[in-house]
């Protein structure tokens, strides 16, 4: 996604945030108007080996265990024009950036 976004000309600020931590507030901030559950990393072998039941966990719930662990954040996530759009969607990604 990186090499796409670089050939189409969007200059991009990349941040590890398995080295520099989302607060939660950045982290609600972030999802401002999308639900948690959104960019939650159901599949994640993190999750999996909680044993947790996913429809048990509130918003609230996924925001703290996705500030414990990162690797429960679905990557990339980006932030254009101060919305959030997931990064593996090409196609909402690109309507979002006005590239056609």
């Amino acid at each position: 996604m990186r090499a796409w976004l670089l050939r189409e000309g969007i200059e991009l600020e990349e941040r590890d945030f398995f080295k520099e931590r989302l607060s939660e507030e950045e982290l609600r901030g972030m999802l401002r108007g999308t639900p948690a559950p959104d960019v939650f990393s159901w599949n994640s072998p993190s999750f999996k080996k909680l044993g947790v039941d996913r429809d048990a966990l509130s918003d609230d719930q996924l925001i703290t265990m996705m500030l414990k662990e990162p690797r429960l954040i679905r990557r990339p996530l980006l932030l254009v024009d101060g919305r959030l759009v997931q990064g593996r969607d090409r196609d909402r990604l690109s309507r979002a950036l006005g590239l056609g």
